[in-house]
């Protein structure tokens, strides 16, 4: 066999996008079967970082209408490619300050809000006018040096003050935990997030979301009540890097 019967061969033997979509349904199936949860109470959120317009419109035609991005300026641009489509936007990367403004006027969610300071710029910066900003605030679950995101200890008070605010609506919590191949190791992490949800609410916030779970770890998030998934690889398959063009995984990071 040739090197370029090869390739064909390999080409056409990927999975389509249609494909990859169905085998992410039946995992958050299968896994809210076992929680004794409804499917349709899990939201897909396709993280789509680097992938191209061509792919969210592939998506959004199956039924996709919920996208995460990590770059404001990649967003605007794809946005204005995708006007003709009814999609929600959601902020997933690290927000920076200087980038608040655009995230308020162009997002309908933040799950990376990491510091009071972002939800109260986030809330000053929502166009007049526009219904509130759904925001999470990301906790450190694993207080990991390299990662963003509140402690726990500290979480309580930037969850009160955040409430207060006009333009962000304060819905929950997101966690991204140290990868494991451990399912029970998965779902540690993922039951301290919604106990934190849960202790926030006995104090008197009516938080409804957790944002938890990726392509490696999703059926472990939904069984400890993940309502917003976060997928990259499984949905759109590898993605070339910004820096190098090699090939690497995507996900809602």
């Amino acid at each position: 066999m040739s090197f370029k019967q090869d390739q064909a061969i390999s080409f056409y033997s990927l999975p389509t996008v249609q494909q990859r979509l169905e085998q992410v349904r039946a995992s958050i199936s299968r896994a809210a079967y076992r929680a004794r949860r409804a499917p349709e109470d899990i939201g897909l959120l396709g993280a789509s970082k680097s992938q191209p317009v061509a792919s969210i419109r592939a998506l959004a035609a199956l039924g996709v209408c919920d996208f995460g991005e990590n770059f404001v300026q990649e967003t605007l641009d794809k946005q204005a490619e995708l006007l003709d489509l009814a999609l929600t936007w959601h902020f997933i990367g690290r927000v920076q300050s200087n980038k608040t403004r655009s995230i308020a006027q162009h997002f309908d969610w933040v799950h990376s809000v990491d510091r009071l300071h972002i939800a109260q710029r986030l809330s000053a910066q929502r166009p007049a006018g526009r219904p509130p900003i759904d925001i999470c605030l990301q906790v450190n679950i694993q207080n990991e040096p390299s990662k963003a995101g509140l402690s726990l200890e500290a979480l309580p008070a930037v969850a009160h003050a955040a409430t207060e605010l006009k333009g962000v609506r304060l819905r929950g919590l997101m966690a991204i935990p140290k990868p494991s191949s451990d399912p029970q190791q998965q779902r540690r992490p993922f039951a301290q997030l919604r106990a934190a949800r849960d202790q926030l609410n006995a104090q008197g916030l009516t938080l409804d979301t957790l944002s938890m779970g990726m392509s490696a770890d999703i059926e472990a998030a939904i069984l400890e009540g993940a309502t917003w998934v976060r997928i990259g690889t499984a949905l759109f398959g590898p993605r070339p890097s910004r820096d190098t063009g090699a090939i690497a995984s995507t996900d809602g990071v």
